[in-house]
């Protein structure tokens, strides 16, 4: 019921920063807790942020804490991922995920975006 589409991956060099987007087309969207994901070859896709229905409540793993902000803008249906001082391990396909709430899991999740590619150079 939730369309997911990622954009503003790239590459950047350390201490740089991207803003990902994240356009969600559905009836639904507003009443879904939104999450930003990764993943790297061979490796399982793990939590990066997380912000609640009203964009009040947001979550991040302690790998971006302070370096990353997630948004949502529920009248244009777009959630984002400003990524500051960036490091060559965040390095990552880069996934929107949509679900009815707020989780660090991916199984909580109902909806996923094809992903970003973010790429960080030394």
């Amino acid at each position: 019921q939730v369309q997911l589409v990622e954009s503003g991956g790239g590459l950047v060099q350390a201490g740089g920063s991207l803003r990902l987007s994240c356009a969600a087309s559905g009836r639904t969207f507003s009443n879904n807790a939104m999450g930003w994901f990764r993943q790297t070859p061979g490796k399982e896709r793990v939590f990066v942020a997380a912000i609640s229905q009203g964009g009040i409540v947001r979550d991040y793993a302690t790998s971006v804490e302070g370096r990353f902000t997630i948004s949502r803008d529920n009248a244009e249906n777009m959630v984002y991922l400003q990524m500051n001082s960036l490091k060559p391990e965040d390095t990552a396909v880069y996934y929107c995920a949509a679900g009815r709430r707020l989780a660090a899991i991916t199984g909580q999740y109902d909806y996923w975006g094809q992903g970003t590619q973010v790429t960080v150079s030394s």
